[in-house]
């Protein structure tokens, strides 16, 4: 079953102590595998998937990057990332979900019901879900506001501990002081980049958008909340949006285009990747996970 990283049964000083390590000088020929590897573009296939064949050619989550997922408060950002977590899982990663927002069990709750594909999981399914996450999640059982050299000690308690390759942080405005905390979310920034590219960890950060007077309107990097530091820094920004209009219309009983996304991910920046652009997804309900296609059946996990 999942392992929960408690916070009170590990000496978490040790690892906000530790430096990062010392910058070494190398001759440039020393990395002549990697440059090779490169050059020949053996190394675009390094880095998780997201949950959708149409996008493994344009995107990869790569070791050593952080990626902030972002979006207004209630289009689903968080529900998205649970199920990349999923998929995460079912590609032989390790990975370690810190929310400060949600307890562990409404975490698990919410993805064992996508890993069913259905709105009501059985008593089996569970058990068989919760043994299927040995090995492969771990969740930091601490919610509210948390301290940024907390965090720091978290994930290189992951690193170095489990083995972790991907570690989601949700979110960035539990971990400081508020929206006007420029130099308190440029530290933090600083402090996650630099553990990713020292650990090879892909740090995942979820983050809010302002919401402005016209919710339906597609919003960009620009309109992340804080910091402009805070697209800067990141390798990789996606923005989640959920299409409103088109669920409220569903609700009150209208008649809608359902080859209209039901929500995109559109890809801001990918500072190691060639592509940016917007990924079309439709919410099956009952697995309450993001398909590829209007009337798209929802991806198995735990058979």
């Amino acid at each position: 079953m999942a392992s929960f990283i408690e916070a009170d049964t590990i000496d978490w000083l040790r690892y906000e102590q530790l430096t990062e390590p010392e910058a070494k000088i190398r001759a440039a020929s020393a990395y002549e595998d990697e440059l090779v590897e490169a050059v020949l573009g053996r190394d675009d296939d390094r880095g998780a998937l997201l949950p959708w064949s149409k996008t493994h050619e344009n995107f990869r989550a790569r070791p050593g990057e952080l990626t902030i997922w972002a979006g207004i408060n209630g289009h689903g950002k968080s529900l998205l990332t649970g199920h990349c977590v999923l998929d995460w899982m079912a590609q032989g990663q390790k990975v370690m979900v810190a929310s400060f927002e949600m307890k562990p069990r409404l975490t698990l709750k919410r993805m064992c019901r996508q890993a069913s594909c259905g709105a009501q999981p059985s008593e089996k399914f569970a058990r068989d879900f919760s043994r299927w996450t040995d090995g492969r999640l771990w969740l930091y059982d601490q919610q509210g506001t948390v301290d940024v050299q907390r965090i720091a000690a978290v994930l290189r308690y992951c690193h170095e501990n489990l083995g972790i390759q991907h570690a989601v942080v949700d979110s960035l405005m539990k971990c400081v002081r508020g929206e006007k905390d420029y130099d308190g979310q440029k530290d933090m920034l600083d402090l996650l980049t630099s553990i990713a590219r020292d650990t090879g960890m892909h740090i995942h950060l979820v983050h809010h958008i302002r919401k402005g007077d016209d919710e339906e309107g597609l919003p960009n990097k620009f309109d992340l909340k804080g910091s402009g530091s805070i697209s800067d820094q990141a390798d990789n920004v996606l923005i989640v949006w959920r299409n409103k209009r088109k669920q409220f219309e569903a609700q009150a009983g209208k008649e809608v285009d359902r080859e209209q996304p039901d929500a995109m991910v559109m890809c801001e920046k990918q500072r190691n990747g060639e592509w940016e652009g917007r990924i079309a997804l439709w919410f099956h309900e009952a697995s309450q996970q993001y398909v590829a296609m209007p009337g798209g059946r929802p991806k198995e996990y735990v058979r």
